[in-house]
C-alpha cells in the first residue's frame, strides 16, 4: 500500500535521479515555475553541491560565458512557442558544445501540440529540438540532448510532508458559465452544449487542453513512480475533464493493470471558495495580513511574512522574515 513518503519523496527524486546527474560542469538556466519546485526540494544549493557552475534566469538577456561550454536548461513549458525563442537567443549568444534541455510536459503533450493525434514510436518532438540546438550551437557535432522530467512538484510543508502543490498550474482555473459561451460560439446550432457539465475537452480552446492533458500527464508519473492504481472521483466540471484525461492516458491503462497499491484521488473544482473563509466585514485583522504578505519573486505558492509587523514588536539583531506556504496565506 501507498504511504504519505512514496509521495513525498516523488519531487525530489525527480530532480536526483534525473536532473543533478547532468548539471556537473553547466550553467543551469531554469524558468519561475521549476525554480519554484527546486526551491522546496532543497533550492540553487542542490544544483552547486552537484558540480553546476552557475545558476541564472529563463531569460533572452542571458547568456552563457565564454568559459562555459555547458548549458543545462530546464522549463516548464512545452518546447513552443517562447520557450523555443529564449533557448534559441541564449544558445546562440554563447559559446556552448554541450546543451541539456529538461522539460516538464511529456513527449506525447508535444506530439497534441503539434497536432499528432497518436503515440509514435521513439521521441521525434524531442530529436527534431536536438538538432536545432546543434544548429544554434553552431556545430553539428556538438552534444544535445532533450529528455522529460516532471519537475512540478513542490512540497511546501515539512509538518505536512504529503502536501504537494504545483506552481506550473497555478493559473489553471475551473471553468465559469460565461466559458460556456466562449466554447459555444463556434460550434454550430444543433451541437452548442447545454451545460459545461457536457462539455468535452476537445471541445476546448488547444491552449486549455494542453494544459488538462499536462497535468494529468504529471500526476500520471506521480502514479507510476509510486506504483499506485487509482480511483478517480470529480465534482465540478474542469475535475471531471481532468479525471478523464488521466483516465484515457496510455500509460495510466497499463499502469493499472500491473500497480501493487491503491489511492482514491478526488478532484474538486475550486471556484473562489476561500473567499468566503476568509473575507470576513469589518475584520480588520484579515485586511492587515492580507497588506502585509508579500509574494517573493516569481514564486505563486509562497509569500514572505514579516512577522514584526503582525505581532507590533520592536525588531531585533536577529530577527527574521517568515515563509508561509501558499495554502495559508496566498495574496494572489
Amino acid at each position: 500500500m501507498s504511504t504519505p513518503d512514496d509521495f513525498t519523496r516523488f519531487p525530489l527524486q525527480v530532480w536526483e535521479k534525473l536532473v543533478l546527474p547532468k548539471v556537473k560542469k553547466a550553467v543551469v538556466f531554469m524558468d519561475d515555475a521549476c525554480a519554484e519546485a527546486l526551491h522546496w526540494c532543497g533550492g540553487a544549493a542542490r544544483l552547486l553541491d552537484a558540480g553546476a557552475r552557475g545558476f541564472k534566469e529563463f531569460s533572452s538577456f542571458e547568456a552563457g560565458g565564454a568559459n562555459e561550454p555547458k548549458a543545462v536548461f530546464v522549463v516548464s513549458a512545452l518546447l513552443k512557442g517562447r520557450a523555443v525563442d529564449v533557448i534559441r537567443d541564449i544558445v546562440s549568444g554563447s559559446h556552448f558544445q554541450y546543451c541539456v534541455v529538461f522539460t516538464a510536459r511529456a513527449h506525447s503533450v508535444h506530439l497534441r501540440a503539434n497536432s499528432v493525434a497518436a503515440e509514435t514510436d521513439g521521441s521525434p518532438v524531442f530529436e527534431q529540438f536536438e538538432e536545432k540546438l546543434r544548429e544554434w550551437m553552431g556545430d553539428m557535432n556538438y552534444t544535445a540532448e532533450v529528455a522529460h522530467a516532471p519537475m512540478l512538484f513542490a512540497p511546501v510543508s515539512r509538518q505536512q510532508p504529503q502536501l504537494l502543490l504545483v506552481p506550473a498550474f497555478a493559473h489553471l482555473f475551473p471553468l465559469l458559465p460565461r466559458d460556456l459561451e466562449v466554447v459555444n460560439a463556434g460550434r454550430p446550432e444543433k451541437k452548442k452544449f447545454a451545460s459545461l457539465v457536457d462539455v468535452d475537452v476537445h471541445a476546448l480552446p488547444m491552449e486549455l487542453q494542453l494544459e488538462v492533458k499536462s497535468l494529468a500527464s504529471a500526476l500520471n508519473s506521480l502514479f507510476e513512480a509510486t506504483g499506485t492504481r487509482e480511483e478517480s472521483f470529480a465534482v465540478g466540471p474542469m475535475s471531471r475533464l481532468i479525471a478523464g484525461e488521466l483516465a484515457a492516458h496510455p500509460q495510466a491503462k497499463s499502469r493499472r493493470k500491473t500497480a501493487p497499491n491503491k489511492a482514491s484521488i478526488i478532484f474538486v473544482d475550486r471556484t473562489m471558495d476561500l473567499t468566503g473563509a476568509v473575507g470576513h466585514h469589518g475584520d480588520n485583522l484579515v485586511e492587515k495580513i492580507l497588506t502585509v504578505l508579500r509574494p517573493l519573486p516569481g514564486h505563486v505558492t509562497d509569500v514572505q511574512v514579516d512577522m514584526l509587523e503582525l505581532t507590533g514588536l520592536q525588531p531585533s539583531p536577529h530577527a527574521q522574515s517568515t515563509l508561509a506556504p501558499g495554502c495559508l496565506a496566498q495574496t494572489q
